[in-house]
């Protein structure tokens, strides 16, 4: 992690109280469904984004959700969780990810489409680590904001797009350039902001899942999974599809449910 990048995230302004309730609920034991309600339903423009989001056809309900309870009550607290913080951390930051050649929409997407495909992967049979990664998969990819500062500020913009051609390898082009990666930087982001260790470790390590806790391990490689199937433009491939399920078998993870989540990711 290069001097310049820490700077900028330790000048990153807190996040908002409506955050912190969130955390201090899920973080809670003692908490239930009705806490979690009565929090997000404090805030209009919040609730209006998570319906949004649990709204998407990436999730394949067929009615629609038109109330908070509806959508933690079908896709738990840790899943709305991830909804809410991923509404709230993208509104902490100026985006323009014009140093990696795609549009705020296209990276909007990009979050969603990761998302979605864990989610439809996970919420059956890995339930109990949704609550991870929900919001890891929404947030991974928010290093990418600073690094394209970063990027823009030393004026290294066609640099790093010729890293990016001749290396094939987002991340690798990243520390050719800036000396720091996604994943490292968004842990660095969500360690500074006090998120819980397991979320920091998922993220820093869903490169390199081995480097994670025991503990952690398995939802790392799921992260690395999904990120792998749907990569920084956010079209699946076959290419990319043959990857992810290498992988998959690498970390000894359910190959029918990705398979099933994959033909509706596309």
């Amino acid at each position: 992690m290069t001097e310049e990048i820490l700077k900028k995230i330790k000048q990153l302004p807190p996040l908002p109280e409506s955050a912190m309730q969130i955390e201090a609920v899920y973080q809670n034991p003692d908490s239930t469904f009705n806490d979690m309600v009565k929090i997000l339903e404090k805030d209009p423009l919040l609730t209006a984004d998570i319906l949004k989001a649990a709204n998407s056809p990436l999730y394949g309900f067929s009615r629609e959700i038109n109330a908070i309870s509806q959508a933690v009550g079908l896709f738990g607290m840790g899943t709305v969780r991830g909804f809410a913080l991923a509404s709230i951390v993208k509104k902490s930051f100026t985006l323009d990810f014009s140093p990696y050649g795609i549009t705020n929409e296209m990276f909007s997407e990009l979050s969603k489409k990761q998302h979605g495909l864990m989610t439809s992967w996970c919420l059956r049979k890995e339930n109990k680590l949704l609550g991870v990664l929900s919001p890891a998969a929404f947030l991974v990819e928010i290093g990418k904001v600073l690094i394209a500062q970063q990027i823009m500020a030393d004026k290294k913009e066609e640099e790093f797009r010729d890293a990016l051609a001749e290396l094939q390898d987002v991340e690798a082009a990243e520390l050719e350039v800036v000396g720091a990666s996604t994943p490292e930087v968004s842990a660095t982001i969500f360690a500074q902001w006090k998120f819980e260790e397991g979320l920091v470790d998922v993220i820093r390590n869903c490169s390199n899942p081995e480097a994670a806790t025991d503990e952690d391990r398995r939802a790392a490689g799921i992260l690395h999974v999904v990120r792998v199937a749907v990569p920084i433009n956010g079209v699946i491939t076959d290419a990319s599809v043959t990857a992810a399920r290498e992988l998959i078998e690498k970390y000894e993870l359910d190959m029918e449910s990705f398979d099933k989540a994959i033909e509706n990711a596309r």
